[in-house]
């Protein structure tokens, strides 16, 4: 299952490249077609109103790939973050079981080994996102198994045990909704249209400004930009999903593994 869904995320990855090629270079042509029609009417006047005009927005244009950029790579970061900050907190909450009675540390390093394999699994699974919520829910179960198991055996623990150990196991349950959110935080759909939307408006704008061009010198500048604004764009996307598509965040998963490693 979890084959043939990132299968079909990467078939939907390509038809979206090939899509979105094929627009930018329909647009290109559709502008130089429009230029060419409305060459021999233009003033130099109004040549160089439209050149004002064409400049805005592909400032825009620029301003809008920044941004959108940035905040890929911000979230990118951050979830790359936080997968090294749940390794710590389980880490940390795992070598505090040392505070606890010794006939109850046994059963709970087993249930820290079963849930750590399952916070892995819960990524790891994706872009099966059935399984990964399957997984998540598991490992919400082995939350509350872990919890009770602590406070039942904080009871026979000396008293300055509970103040170390209970923040270190709240801290490994907070972290798992902070990331789930951060998993889910992308940029917002309409800003992804209106980026589309700028790249077909400059493309159509594009083609208007080399109307009349030498068609050797035109079809080599058409291809560039509608590869580079093709590549850019989806670029932006596929940084805004790194568990699905080509840019992939699963290096970071070797401090969860590393951890993993050590309790064996």
């Amino acid at each position: 299952m979890e084959a043939l869904s990132g299968m079909r995320f990467n078939l939907a990855a390509v038809l979206i490249l090939v899509g979105l090629f094929g627009g930018i270079l329909l647009c290109l042509k559709l502008g130089q077609q429009i230029g060419l029609r409305n060459q021999a009417e233009m003033t130099e006047t109004a040549r160089a109103r439209l050149t004002a005009v064409e400049a805005a927005v592909f400032a825009l244009m620029g301003l809008m790939i920044a941004f959108t950029f940035s905040g890929a790579a911000q979230r990118y970061e951050l979830r790359r973050q936080l997968t090294v900050d749940e390794a710590n907190a389980i880490s940390t909450s795992y070598l505090r079981l040392d505070l606890l009675p010794p006939s109850r540390q046994e059963a709970l390093r087993e249930k820290y080994r079963r849930y750590l394999e399952s916070r892995l699994a819960v990524y790891r699974m994706l872009p099966d996102i059935a399984a990964s919520a399957a997984e998540a829910t598991a490992g919400a179960k082995l939350q509350q198994e872990i919890w009770t198991g602590t406070i039942a055996a904080l009871a026979e623990a000396p008293p300055h045990a509970t103040i170390v150990v209970l923040p270190a196991v709240n801290q490994m349950i907070d972290i798992t909704t902070t990331r789930s959110i951060a998993t889910l935080t992308h940029t917002p759909g309409l800003i992804m249209v209106m980026l589309l939307m700028l790249g077909l408006v400059c493309s159509l704008l594009a083609g208007y400004t080399i109307a009349g061009s030498q068609p050797r010198h035109v079809s080599l500048h058409l291809l560039a930009f509608a590869c580079m604004m093709t590549v850019t764009i989806y670029v932006i996307f596929d940084l805004d999903y790194p568990r699905f598509g080509f840019i992939r965040l699963d290096f970071a998963d070797q401090a969860l593994l590393d951890l993993l490693s050590s309790m064996k």
